[in-house]
Order: structure tokens, then C-alpha cells, then sequence
């Protein structure tokens, strides 16, 4: 698809998403825009519905709990639970991918979030977590931009967890594409 015709799209299946990480499911050239993570850490099969009002919005995913995720086998041994932080991470995400969708140029980065609570846990049958966020204020530019929104996580129709203020950023110039070659972004602490 077009990089016009991506942002205005309002759902994307799993197959998209995938060539999203990969930077193959916009053709030809466009701008430098933020990318999805790749599996194991993209957090949703699928984006079904995402609206935009002026400066706010919405978004909403889904992921299809897998009993063989890699998580399972390691978090914890003998009582296996998807990490909480995950959950947080998808909220990130999401917001990181509707700033792209409403034109801001540069790679994403979570920024933080205000207060996290959880009161409830992802199992290994459960059936599906639904990420539900709601963008409070999005500035888009072509150097950049920032997106902050408040999340919720359920499993199975439960609300399980609640992120506040989750904030991501898109920059322009730190994107480093000859991993794992030392080059000019291949190092960096924080900023002064």
C-alpha cells in the first residue's frame, strides 16, 4: 500500500503488521516512520479499529494467547503468567503505530507512563487480550511528534490492567540500520 493510503486505514490483520516490522508493507518511498517490533515482542495479531478526533483518538488490539509463548517457559517455571510489563509494552506500541499513522516522521521511543496497577494476570489458556487505548493528545510532525494515552488490558473481556499517561516519542536521525556494525547510533546513554 501507499504511505496516503496507510494512514487512512482504520484496521490491520497480522500480515501487515508483520510486514510493518519488516518496513515492507508501505510501497516505494515515504518517510521515515516508526517500526513495529518483530515476534517475538510485537504484542498483537491484529489492530481492529483505530479513530482519529483532531488532537485524540483511539486504538484497539488483539493478541490470541499462544500456550507454547516464549514467556510461558521462563516467567515463572512451574506457574507460567505473561509479564505484566509486556502488557505495558503493547500499550507503547500502539501508541507508537497511531502516531505513524497520523503523519509523524522519525523512529519511536517509549518515553514513560504514569501510574501502572495490575489486578490480574494472562495464563496460558486464556483465549485473548485485548489492548484498549485512548489518545489524549497527539502532535504530529514531520520532525518528529509525541503521543500520549491511557491503556487497558483485558484478558478474555476482564480488565486486568490500567496504564495511565503512557507516553512515546518519534525522532528523527537516531534509527540504526547497520546493526551490528559500530556506527554513529550504535551507542548512546542518556541525554544531557
Amino acid at each position: 500500500m501507499t504511505y496516503s493510503e496507510y494512514r487512512e486505514r482504520t484496521s490491520f490483520s497480522r500480515l501487515e503488521l508483520l510486514a510493518h516490522a519488516n518496513g515492507t508493507l508501505i510501497e516505494g518511498p515515504g518517510p521515515e516512520i516508526g517500526m513495529l517490533p518483530a515476534p517475538p515482542l510485537l504484542m498483537f495479531d491484529r489492530i481492529l479499529d483505530v479513530q482519529h478526533r483532531e488532537t485524540r483518538g483511539s486504538i484497539v488490539a488483539e493478541q490470541d494467547v499462544d500456550l507454547g509463548a516464549w514467556y510461558f517457559w521462563c516467567h515463572f517455571r512451574h506457574d507460567p503468567v505473561q509479564p505484566g510489563c509486556l502488557g505495558v509494552d503493547a500499550v507503547w506500541q500502539l501508541l507508537g503505530f497511531y502516531l505513524t499513522l497520523r503523519g509523524a516522521e522519525g523512529t519511536g521511543r517509549a518515553l514513560g507512563c504514569g501510574v501502572v496497577e495490575f489486578n490480574g494476570q494472562i495464563r496460558p489458556h486464556n483465549r485473548v487480550v485485548r489492548y484498549e487505548v485512548e489518545v489524549k493528545r497527539c502532535s504530529a510532525l514531520s520532525d518528529g511528534g509525541v503521543v500520549i494515552g491511557d491503556g487497558r488490558v483485558l484478558v478474555d473481556g476482564i480488565n486486568i490492567y490500567t496504564i495511565t499517561n503512557a507516553k512515546v516519542g518519534a525522532f528523527r536521525g537516531i534509527r540504526y540500520p547497520d546493526y551490528p556494525q559500530p556506527s554513529k547510533n550504535s551507542r548512546e546513554g542518556a541525554k544531557q
